[in-house]
């Protein structure tokens, strides 16, 4: 059983950057392509970045590229979120997911079983 662990999370002012780290832990880390997604009050949630088993391919939504990066480190089974240039809206908590895929996994959150317990990341002055 896959498990997942998200850090990294906090207050930061408009402009300012965060990087959130996903530990997995409990199975074969390099069998599984990695999404984070975040979730605000009242809103469904959003796939904001996706990477694939290896590490080669990632995949952005336009609201997140350019500002977003994504990426693995399979050595130390953990999964990272580089956010920069912060805005208000992108506030919400913010979750890793993963799922058993070859390619580019999608941002469909129904399609992932494993999910983390999620860190709040706070963009306001």
């Amino acid at each position: 059983q896959l498990q997942l662990v998200e850090s990294g999370g906090g207050l930061v002012q408009p402009g300012g950057s965060l990087r959130l780290s996903c530990a997995a832990s409990g199975s074969t880390w390099t069998s599984y392509a990695v999404a984070w997604f975040r979730q605000a009050p009242g809103k469904e949630p959003e796939g904001v970045s996706a990477i694939t088993k290896g590490g080669g391919v990632t995949d952005y939504p336009d609201s997140v590229q350019g500002r977003f990066t994504i990426s693995r480190d399979n050595a130390k089974n953990t999964v990272y979120l580089q956010m920069n240039n912060l805005k208000p809206e992108d506030t919400a908590v913010y979750y890793c997911a993963a799922k058993v895929a070859i390619g580019i996994p999608g941002f469909n959150s129904n399609e992932y079983p494993y999910w983390g317990q999620g860190t709040q990341v706070t963009v306001s002055s």
